[in-house]
């Protein structure tokens, strides 16, 4: 028997992604958001969603640009530090041992600890309520080469030990159950 609850955000489980943003060193910053994700495949676009009284709002509007950085079961700490944490308080990368690395095309850094960092654009912002939507043109991508697979040359991002956000809790990932179109592969 299932129950009526309330409508709420119920879509679990979700990245639990360090978004980095600024333009250079003394504006840097880094907030953590689990309200992020794919919208669309061609062109690649994802979006972030962020509170307007956030210290890093500001500097994403400014700028208009922003790394999504993926996180592992080693950085759970800092990815709950850094969401609790204002940047208006706190250098988060030097409070967290965290590396700032340049990014290819935005001005924004990288996170060097992360298994994949996502260089984005923004294009559009969309007040939506409690949360401002930025959606964005990914326009590169920094896989740490540690999980590239030297001969097939895939990237194994299972094999980082990702992190998950999920109603209040972190949590990484588990066992592969399946693949993308194993439900329909014939039986040799």
């Amino acid at each position: 028997m299932k129950q009526d609850w309330k409508p709420g955000t119920m879509i679990y489980p979700l990245p639990a992604a360090l978004v980095t943003c600024g333009s250079c060193k003394e504006e840097y910053n880094i907030i953590t958001i689990a309200w992020v994700g794919t919208i669309c495949t061609n062109p690649p676009m994802c979006y972030i969603s962020v509170r307007p009284e956030r210290y890093s709002y500001p500097i994403l509007k400014k700028n208009m640009e922003f790394v999504i950085n993926l996180t592992t079961k080693d950085m759970a700490f800092a990815t709950d530090w850094c969401g609790v944490r204002s940047g208006k308080n706190y250098n988060k990368f030097e409070e967290m041992n965290l590396t700032p690395g340049k990014a290819s095309i935005v001005n924004a850094p990288i996170i060097e600890e992360s298994p994949l960092c996502i260089e984005c654009r923004v294009k559009e912002i969309i007040s939506l309520g409690s949360h401002d939507m930025f959606i964005a043109d990914v326009v590169n991508v920094k896989a740490d080469d540690k999980f590239l697979d030297s001969e097939t040359g895939k990237f194994n991002l299972a094999d980082s030990n990702l992190l998950v956000y999920l109603h209040g809790g972190y949590y990484e990932t588990g066992s592969k159950v399946g693949k993308f179109g194993w439900s329909v592969e014939k039986k040799k």
